[in-house]
């Protein structure tokens, strides 16, 4: 009876449940990684993440950019070389709001117009005031597209040697555990050698796309200039025929 007595006191005896909310300090998963890190680790990261994201944000920006500003070129240049008027075609694009080769062309015309305006010939020196217009205008055009792309270089530079310094960080605090615990035993180290390769990952992970595409961005920008570069010189001797003509 005794015996029996017991065993329903076991029985009933509440049963003591241990929180699955509880992170255990062997999980190595990112967010518990950034957790368990050190302030100065845990603000390497942070920077690092804000940087990735940053970049990527520039970068779909400027995948878009770039392809419009190809777009709208390649139909500019169909519309300019179809054999319109070239006053006609000043007049369209005018009521607009032109970019990229269409809005050289239309600061061009401007120029051009302004200096005929109420002559019977041209003035002296119109070719070379078209001229200048024409370079601000490329001038201008390439800053727009050039714009944040100096970010994306600084990430790409700087950032393996953001995330190199927060390993470097951790690792300290590995020697400093080992020096603690006096024991080399790995579960005292990995801790420590895990936030401080996941600080080196986020550096990577910001530089890699960031280099990519800034070497892309930077080809696609030489190319659209020296595409205006040659819109240019071939309007210079449209406008260089029409001075002969009116002279």
């Amino acid at each position: 009876m005794k015996s029996f007595d017991t065993a329903a006191a076991a029985v009933a005896a509440p049963v003591e449940i241990i929180p699955a909310a509880i992170v255990s300090p062997n999980d190595f998963s990112f967010i518990n990684l950034f957790l368990q890190a050190d302030l100065v680790v845990q603000l390497v990261m942070a920077g690092l993440l804000f940087a990735s994201v940053w970049s990527w944000a520039i970068i779909l920006e400027k995948l878009y950019v770039f392809r419009r500003t190809r777009r709208d070129s390649n139909s500019f240049e169909q519309q300019f070389w179809s054999g319109q008027s070239l006053d006609e075609l000043y007049a369209f694009l005018n009521q607009q709001r032109p970019r990229a080769m269409a809005a050289l062309f239309v600061a061009a015309m401007r120029e051009w117009k302004r200096s005929i305006e109420g002559n019977a010939r041209p003035l002296a020196g119109v070719q070379m005031r078209v001229e200048k217009v024409m370079d601000v205008s490329i001038s201008r055009e390439m800053d727009r597209l050039e714009r944040r792309l100096l970010f994306l270089a600084t990430v790409g530079s700087t950032s393996p040697f953001v995330g190199l310094f927060g390993t470097v960080w951790g690792i300290m605090n590995s020697f400093q555990s080992i020096a603690v615990s006096k024991s080399t035993n790995l579960a005292v180290v990995a801790p420590g050698i895990a936030e401080a390769l996941f600080a080196t990952a986020l550096g990577l992970l910001a530089a890699i796309p960031a280099v990519v595409f800034y070497n892309k961005f930077s080809h696609e920008a030489s190319r659209h200039a020296k595409r205006l570069e040659g819109f240019a010189d071939e309007f210079s001797a449209i406008l260089s025929r029409q001075i002969d003509e009116r002279s």
